[in-house]
């Protein structure tokens, strides 16, 4: 199992706990994180040490990267692997499935790199390496058979993740505190040093500029475990590994594009998506990225639904002025997002991504 960063680890851990229920001594080994560890896989390498993001910071990158590629291929030629499941971070499991293919070693590749975003060259790639992909958005099934990869839906695992953790609003309230009441907004910044740095002040400024516009408005950010912010850049409350939560509790979001952007489809949370990166990385990703939207709740979808601020359009009097008609309980605009967003979630499938991934992979090892 390869995944190189938080996010695999996790959606990997799940299919990991269900392999060990449903073939208890089968060995695991792989490259992951603490979930995957504790799930029964015996780690080759920490995610801590590889999660990088964007074109440039990559490049630092490269030598450990080529270093871990060389122990697998050595691992894959030993004959000792029955399967390759291969989990996003397509920059580097493209290459572990090429050498698996060498190796002659099978891939499960589950979540696929987004083809349909940019890097359409991959899909003749993946035709020649991977036995089988798991996707989990409803078009690349379509998208990927048409290119000749034995490709399977299997749901969005963030439903399983919402059926163990989301509450109702009212609890989510009582647990962070917030009057039932009283009109709250969240900030969804990053789970990365580098997205909260590039968002965070942007995102406090709107914050402030909507407090003027609407009486008694609380504010509450949601952050990864572990990460600080300094009292003087947000004076708003921090709330820790419990996205859900603060989803359910808020009337209306300020979110960072990304996997965040479906947790507000699924939590019913009206939302303004924004992104914003460095100056090199933005330049590479407008030659290459072929989609207009960037926030998969409008990639889903198809249209937007959730109002988009990328890079310089990222001011906070212009976002503040898309947010102010989604917090108020009886607006047009509110209940059209709503409808939009209950279209997305339908979308997503149903509970049960990490059960019917394992089934794919005992499947293939049994073949």
């Amino acid at each position: 199992m390869v995944a190189g960063e938080a996010s695999g680890d996790l959606h990997a851990s799940g299919v990991a706990e269900v392999l060990r229920q449903r073939a208890p001594r089968l060995p695991l080994a792989g490259i992951g994180g603490a979930r995957m560890e504790r799930a029964g896989v015996s780690l080759l390498e920490h995610t801590d040490r590889l999660a990088v993001m964007g074109f440039s910071e990559v490049l630092r990158h490269i030598p450990r990267h080529y270093r871990l590629l060389g122990e697998l291929r050595a691992r894959l030629r030993s004959g000792k692997v029955g399967l390759v499941m291969l989990v996003d971070y397509p920059g580097f499991n493209m290459k572990v499935a090429a050498a698996a293919r060498d190796a002659g070693v099978p891939v499960l590749y589950y979540i696929t790199p987004q083809v349909w975003a940019w890097g359409e060259g991959r899909l003749a790639k993946m035709e020649r390496t991977v036995t089988k992909a798991a996707v989990i958005l409803p078009f690349e099934a379509e998208l990927l058979t048409r290119h000749g990869i034995d490709a399977t839906f299997v749901g969005h695992p963030l439903l399983d993740r919402a059926a163990e953790h989301m509450p109702e609003r009212a609890a989510a309230r009582a647990q962070l505190g917030v009057p039932g009441d009283a009109p709250v907004l969240a900030l969804f910044p990053g789970s990365r040093v580098q997205e909260i740095a590039r968002h965070l002040d942007a995102f406090v400024a709107t914050a402030r500029e909507l407090e003027r516009r609407v009486s008694g408005l609380r504010v509450i950010v949601s952050v990864a475990p572990g990460i600080t912010l300094d009292p003087a850049r947000c004076p708003y409350p921090l709330v820790h590994s419990a996205s859900f939560s603060v989803w359910r509790a808020a009337d209306a979001a300020l979110s960072k594009s990304g996997t965040s952007t479906l947790e507000a489809a699924v939590a019913g949370c009206p939302l303004v998506v924004a992104y914003r990166t460095g100056a090199l990385n933005y330049a590479i990703a407008r030659r290459v990225v072929r989609i207009p939207h960037i926030g998969l709740v409008n990639v889903v979808a198809g249209r937007e639904v959730a109002p988009e601020f990328i890079q310089h359009e990222l001011q906070p009097l212009r976002v503040a002025d898309a947010l102010e008609p989604l917090l108020g309980p009886g607006s047009g605009a509110r209940a059209t997002m709503l409808a939009g967003l209950e279209e997305v979630r339908s979308r997503l499938g149903e509970p049960g991504a990490a059960a019917r991934v394992a089934e794919l992979v005992l499947g293939i090892m049994n073949s």
